[in-house]
């Protein structure tokens, strides 16, 4: 066994290929390959879920409902007004029955005046929802959101396949 060792100890050989990469840089990424922005957005907010909810809050470590929108929203490259209010004034309006993923979705909540957060369909979306919550996934067809839903604004075009 020691000879094996040895033998094994002493024999020159290549060093191994570097591992393949998890993802490749952009700009290698090709075009038709490349997240949208509406996707960037969404996956920016998402990856916050968990997340605890601080008033004023723009930032991993603690989110605010329009810090959250503007967190993905200056990820997917949209520049956008920091507060709800001025968020939605922002982009164009957008009817409920035809909301995308990427739409900001505006509430009036008994706990807040005015509450904004990110569509991932029709129904569902992301949002920092109040004071000792965290980020989360909540329903448009549920209570206290159902009945508080006030507007909806598109922040980022619609994305078409090609």
């Amino acid at each position: 066994m020691s000879l094996t060792l040895a033998a094994c100890a002493t024999t020159t050989r290549e060093p191994p290929p570097p591992p393949p990469r998890a993802v490749a840089p952009p700009s290698e990424i090709p075009v038709e390959h490349a997240p949208t922005p509406t996707q960037v957005m969404i996956d920016s907010a998402t990856a916050m879920i968990g997340q605890p909810y601080r008033f004023g809050g723009a930032a991993p470590g603690g989110f605010d409902c329009s810090g959250l929108v503007f967190y993905a929203a200056a990820n997917a490259g949209v520049r956008m007004p920091r507060t709800a209010a001025e968020q939605l004034r922002f982009g164009s309006p957008v009817k409920r029955a035809e909301l995308h993923a990427g739409d900001l979705v505006f509430m009036h909540l008994s706990s807040k005046e005015l509450h904004v957060a990110i569509a991932l369909d029709p129904q569902l979306f992301v949002h920092a929802p109040s004071s000792g919550g965290r980020v989360r996934v909540d329903s448009l067809l549920a209570q206290p959101y159902a009945s508080g839903f006030i507007a909806a604004r598109r922040v980022v075009p619609i994305d078409i396949p090609h």
